[in-house]
């Protein structure tokens, strides 16, 4: 069933509000059998690889990190460990999601959440003007520059994402 779900400032855009950040909101059609990232992008009119998922991760010595990826990529789970200075990581069930971010699937934003986590955004970031997050809803992307996202999480930019 698709649906469009809220056109209502989200918490994430209310925080780059507050920094001054420029940002431009793209409102999409949810589509609840396909919340997958490269759907994102084509319904928002970005290359999948300007379209950046947040993943939820625990690390063993760490606990608790998000990581940015191109929606048409995979998360190096070795890599992002390395990187937070953990021996192993792994993605949080689903259903630990919204306890811990106050996001739901499909609408996990890396900016605004429940608790601030450490963040880590795949370098290929930078190689664009923009990209894309969610709003932290499903149906809505924040467009900003990669420069101001990393100085509003204080996120490190490294090399995570694979394939």
């Amino acid at each position: 069933m698709a649906r469009k779900e809220s056109s209502a400032k989200t918490n994430a855009a209310r925080i780059l509000d507050a920094a001054g950040i420029r940002y431009e909101l793209r409102e999409y059609t949810v589509d609840e059998s396909d919340l997958s990232a490269p759907s994102v992008a084509a319904k928002t009119g970005m290359p999948p690889e300007q379209v950046f998922k947040t993943l939820v991760a625990r690390g063993d010595r760490s606990g608790v990190l998000m990581a940015c990826i191109p929606a048409n990529a995979e998360l190096d789970l070795k890599a992002l460990a390395a990187a937070s200075g953990n021996k192993k990581v792994e993605l949080v069930a689903v259903k630990e999601v919204l306890g811990l971010t106050g996001y739901i699937r499909g609408g996990v934003s890396p900016v605004g959440g429940r608790k601030a986590y450490p963040v880590y955004l795949d370098e290929t970031a930078v190689l664009w003007d923009v990209i894309s997050v969610s709003a932290g809803v499903r149906g809505c992307q924040m467009v900003l520059a990669p420069d101001d996202l990393t100085r509003i999480l204080d996120a490190r930019c490294c090399a995570i994402a694979k394939g």
